[in-house]
């Protein structure tokens, strides 16, 4: 019997982790309401949550409908999946505005057009509603202690310590299940392998109350082949947001992916074809020193997050940054996208704009190149200092408008590879 689309899908990219026995034959007959839930723990996803969200993607492309659960009521409490201790709770506040960024960020992978439309549902809508006896009554009453006691996500913490906030946030999910179920006729959960514990008590209790039939797929939780965290840069996590990782660190994280992950990411992180993963897989064994594969891995989930122009702007920095380009080409986009990966500043029109001047503000911060005066000038003196391409002389030098980039950049090379980039103002 022929594999149902989406399964043949998740499975073939490697995607599909566990799954209940009866989502095939749901699936096949006919579409389905599926939901991923994202707790707002901060205002932006990373890039350690995009396995989920490909899921949804792949849902949504086989015709069914997904649903994004974002967590405004759980978020208040905290999941304690993969978490040693526990958590500090976060205000209303900032939960609802991470709920904010977060929302934004998903419309970014999936269509709420047309007849599958991509839905939004905030569960603070109804737990911050449901009373602590009701709660207690209709869904605490419908597993044990030992039920509970049984899901990794609690019995990993048993010796160091779980209160019960977090021990009861199975219950929380079951329940957004349950009234997703109710309101949506959603059937179906997906999420991080993590999540199964608390994925199938929200599936055992929509048969318990409603005796209806739901299923849950996980997906695996992201590994390197060198034995590092997925989703670490060596400035930290890898943000979906722009002011907390930029398009050009968020590009270059992609690009310096290991040889030997890099078909795998290709299959979990982007929509190319299996015939193309396998033509890049063959280019990596081949021509390592390319870095095709990852080039494309790098383009592809830039795009998607960031844009297009986005990815034109980065892939032209990190050609000039690591090829030696001449800067008299770059457009200004790649300039902007410049001055957030390099020193850069300000500096006026007024006094009279000449090479004397650029050399001061070259020796102050934020465009230090150099310590003091006498470095650069004995930079200089060895043909080592470079303005806009060209090299510059002791002499004092004016700076004509015309030889400034796209009429206000002015991008300072010192030796090989350090720069500081000046915009100049009037």
């Amino acid at each position: 019997m022929k594999m149902q689309p989406l399964l043949e899908e998740l499975t073939w990219r490697g995607l599909l982790f566990q799954s209940t026995e009866g989502i095939a034959d749901a699936l096949q007959s006919g579409p389905v309401t599926g939901y991923c839930g994202f707790d707002p723990t901060a205002p932006s996803l990373h890039v350690g949550n995009l396995v989920p969200v490909m899921g949804l993607l792949h849902l949504q492309r086989a015709g069914n409908r997904p649903m994004i659960l974002v967590g405004g009521g759980t978020g208040l409490i905290g999941d304690p999946s993969g978490k040693k201790s526990e958590r500090t709770l976060n205000t209303p506040e900032i939960v609802a505005a991470n709920v904010r960024g977060i929302r934004a960020q998903l419309e970014k992978f999936l269509s709420f057009d047309g007849p599958n439309a991509a839905v939004v549902r905030d569960n603070a809508d109804w737990l911050t509603k449901v009373g602590a006896i009701e709660f207690m009554r209709d869904v605490g009453k419908h597993f044990t202690i030992n039920y509970m006691l049984q899901k990794e996500s609690v019995k990993s913490r048993l010796e160091t310590g779980i209160s019960y906030t977090e021990f009861s946030y199975m219950l929380l999910q079951a329940y957004d299940f349950l009234e997703l179920y109710r309101r949506d006729g959603v059937t179906l959960q997906i999420g991080g392998s993590d999540q199964w514990g608390n994925m199938t008590a929200g599936m055992e209790l929509i048969r318990r109350v409603e005796g209806g039939d739901a299923n849950v797929a996980t997906m695996p939780l992201v590994t390197t082949a060198a034995g590092t965290k997925f989703g670490k840069s060596e400035a930290g996590a890898v943000w979906l947001d722009a002011a907390r990782t930029s398009p050009y660190q968020f590009y270059q994280f992609w690009v310096n992916t290991d040889d030997r992950d890099v078909g795998k990411f290709l299959r979990y992180f982007t929509l190319l074809d299996r015939a193309e993963i396998e033509r890049l897989e063959v280019a990596t064994a081949e021509h390592p020193e390319r870095r095709e594969a990852q080039r494309a891995l790098a383009a592809d989930v830039t795009r998607r997050v960031h844009g297009d122009a986005a990815v034109s702007a980065v892939t032209e920095v990190s050609a000039f940054l690591f090829g030696k380009g001449d800067p008299r080409t770059l457009s200004a986009a790649a300039l902007s996208a410049l001055a957030s990966e390099i020193p850069a500043g300000r500096i006026a029109t007024e006094p009279a704009l000449d090479s004397e001047r650029v050399i001061e503000a070259l020796t102050t911060e934020p465009t230090a190149l150099f310590k003091s005066k006498g470095e650069a000038r004995r930079m200089i003196q060895q043909g080592g200092l470079y303005l806009n391409g060209e090299r510059i002389g002791l002499e004092r030098q004016p700076i004509p408008a015309g030889q400034l980039l796209h009429g206000r950049y002015l991008l300072a090379r010192k030796g090989a590879r350090n720069y500081a980039l000046l915009e100049v103002e009037s």
